[in-house]
């Protein structure tokens, strides 16, 4: 089972879209693409909460 971790070399904010990227081998730029996708449909504060939580929890990923 692959472990999900904040990308230390594909971060725009916290890393966490890169890290997504690199978990499900996609490219960064369309989880990013989705996650603004999501955050205008769902209205702003639900996804930046979830963003802020996923940046505290997730554990950033070993420098590659």
């Amino acid at each position: 089972m692959k472990k999900i971790y904040r990308s230390k070399t594909d971060e725009k904010l916290a890393g966490i879209c890169g890290g997504l990227g690199e978990m499900l081998s996609i490219d960064s730029t369309i989880i990013r693409l989705a996650v603004v996708f999501a955050t205008i449909i769902t209205g702003f504060f639900p996804m930046i909460v979830t963003y802020i939580i996923g940046w505290i929890i997730i554990p950033e990923g070993p420098l590659e």
